[in-house]
């Protein structure tokens, strides 16, 4: 059978002793799951003597095939040994066996988690369409179709990815209220008096065991019991089949403690595609709530790197963005406003309804460019929306890598050194501003300054020379520091910037040329993203644990910087303008009269 589905999530689990990816899809309002067990995992060997190390490894290692292989590593075409083997639990099982073999250089992609490795080595990109080819199984592992209402395709071919359009996704945000006599909350006593939803098909309500004045039957749903209220949310998310839930620190405090108060009540929060209930999974320095094919968005996470502010509380980062002041109730009131009921309480209700609707106006504004970004990167977007922007570029780098043949450098970890390092680089240049009241100004802005640079001067490790070289007109030579970089060929960093800005230049013409007012947003949502990406690659240059680290190439990129600023202010001086202000790729200045 064949199936167009718009992919939302994967992971894998062991069937009959081997791995198989599981894809949660969607066609319509229909939940599709797709079965793959084609696929292995695998990594590199670097040996200076390849068939004894093939010999070695086959004698001693559990593997299912060792083969040499020509991959770049550094652009330089090299002999690689890919071993194979059956289970991601015994790569990892036999990654320090293989490198305590004698014939062992180094072991190369290790550490790519098995999931991540299948969406790019298969091109699959999630939340978009792919056309999918298989076998229909009633029942697979926990999985059954007619109890889960669900339909389970084992893919017979590859799949195949449709021209992408923007993809309508059905949005949920929710919020808790709790009743908390005794300051912060304790999942244990304090009982949720209020879960608030809205949406972008229509479901907007407070749940609650209390209802007040008749002007707010239009949206307060009451319920007799706590334990009916968490059973009615469950009901709305299933009911309206959703594939995208948001909430605002809701990784850290709603949904720990949904779950707490659920297992006390005994109800089930069996909301994933495969009925399946919440985990937790560890991401960067917290636990992030997951479920199956239903995919969790915090978007608390999201605005730390969206925006800059003082603080990030849902009223400050709504304020932010939209100019206006939401209904606000001190935290450590709320039980009394649920206690005095009156007029306290509709105000609770009405916080409760604008939480939500703020946070899902929210999610309107900023989840497009995190799908642009997901699709760029080609990592789920649970994932994507956690990720620190240097992750990002280094995701898209890793995938890039791949389709270019090269095997990515291993991380090279974080020592005092590394630190020390990174923070010693003096950065963009600066110039404090002029006191006073000024008029009359102009604005000099280098259009993606450090990007450029690492074009233009070919700035990446693969290409990086230290030291003395035969004819220095072969290559850039960077102000202050003397550090050099080859001419030719381009180096793979700046040959993946240089690509993904040519498509953001193309996009933008695309977007001057358009007369469909929609078409030109979606086209600068991906624009946008294009551009963060693009700048975040010179920063992470210089944090020790990115898989390209060099503090000589984040040296060098600055020093380019602060000679490219300087001289344009000196430039700027000889017509008559002076600078009263400079930072890192821009300046503002003043005329003066002679």
């Amino acid at each position: 059978m064949q199936e167009n589905v718009v992919i939302l999530d994967i992971d894998y689990v062991t069937f009959e002793e081997k791995p198989v990816i599981r894809l949660f899809s969607k066609k319509g309002d229909e939940n599709i799951i797709l079965i793959d067990d084609t696929f292995e995992p695998y990594l590199y060997v670097v040996s200076d003597d390849v068939e004894e190390c093939i010999s070695e490894i086959e004698d001693n290692i559990d593997v299912v095939c060792v083969e040499k292989v020509i991959k770049k590593d550094f652009q330089i075409e090299s002999e690689f040994i890919k071993v194979t083997f059956k289970h991601p639990q015994e790569l990892a099982k036999n990654r320090d066996a293989l490198r305590d073999l004698e014939s062992v250089i180094q072991i190369r992609e290790f550490d790519i988690p098995f999931y991540r490795r299948y969406l790019m080595d298969r091109d699959v990109i999630p939340m978009t369409e792919v056309t999918a080819v298989g076998e229909e199984l009633e029942t697979f592992m926990d999985l059954d179709s007619t109890k889960q209402d669900i339909k389970i395709i084992k893919l017979t071919e590859r799949l195949e990815r449709k021209k992408e359009y923007p993809q309508n996704f059905r949005i949920l945000s929710f919020d808790l209220e709790v009743r908390n006599p005794h300051g912060m909350p304790d999942s244990a006593e304090d009982e949720i008096i209020m879960i608030g939803v809205a949406s972008n098909f229509g479901v907007n309500q407070v749940i609650s065991t209390k209802t007040n004045s008749e002007d707010r039957d239009d949206f307060v749903n009451q319920v007799s019991t706590e334990k009916e209220m968490i059973e009615e949310f469950v009901k709305i998310i299933k009911d309206n089949n959703v594939d995208i839930i948001v909430g605002y620190n809701s990784d850290n405090f709603d949904f720990p403690y949904l779950k707490d108060r659920a297992k006390i009540l005994d109800v089930d929060l069996d909301i994933g595609m495969d009925e399946s209930d919440v985990k937790f999974i560890r991401r960067g320095y917290s636990n992030a709530a997951s479920f199956k094919g239903l995919i969790h968005v915090d978007l608390y996470l999201v605005m730390r790197r969206y925006m800059t502010l003082d603080r990030y509380t849902l009223e400050r980062v709504y304020y932010e963005l939209f100019g206006e002041e939401k209904i606000d109730v001190p935290g450590d009131r709320i039980w009394e406003f649920w206690d005095n009921e009156g007029e306290e309480l509709d105000t609770l209700f009405d916080y409760s309804l604008d939480d939500v609707v703020s946070t899902l106006k929210i999610a309107e504004q900023t989840l497009p460019l995190n799908l642009e970004l997901t699709r760029i990167i080609g990592q789920p977007l649970f994932d994507v929306s956690r990720m620190a922007t240097g992750q990002q570029a280094e995701w898209f780098l890793v995938k890039q890598a791949y389709f270019d043949g090269e095997v990515v450098p291993n991380k090279q970890g974080s020592n005092f050194a590394d630190r020390a390092s990174a923070e010693d680089n003096e950065g963009g240049y600066v110039r404090e501003p002029e006191k006073g009241l000024h008029e009359n100004l102009v604005q000099f802005d280098f259009r993606s300054l450090y990007p450029s640079i690492i074009i233009s001067k070919n700035i990446s490790p693969d290409v990086m020379t230290l030291g003395k070289v035969e004819d220095e007109d072969d290559y850039n030579i960077s102000p202050e520091h003397g550090i050099k970089f080859k001419k030719s060929p381009q180096g793979f960093i700046p040959s993946v910037i240089d690509k993904i800005l040519q498509e953001r230049f193309r996009i933008k013409r695309q977007m001057k040329a358009s007369d469909d007012p929609q078409e030109r947003i979606a086209l600068d949502v991906q624009q946008q993203a294009i551009k963060r990406l693009a700048n975040t690659m010179y920063g992470i240059y210089g944090f020790p644990r990115f898989r390209w680290y060099s503090f000589e190439c984040a040296k060098a990129i600055t020093s380019w910087g602060r000679q490219y600023i300087k001289s344009s202010i000196k430039k700027a001086e000889e017509y008559g303008f002076y600078a009263i202000y400079a930072d890192t790729d821009g300046f503002y200045a003043k005329y003066k009269k002679e």
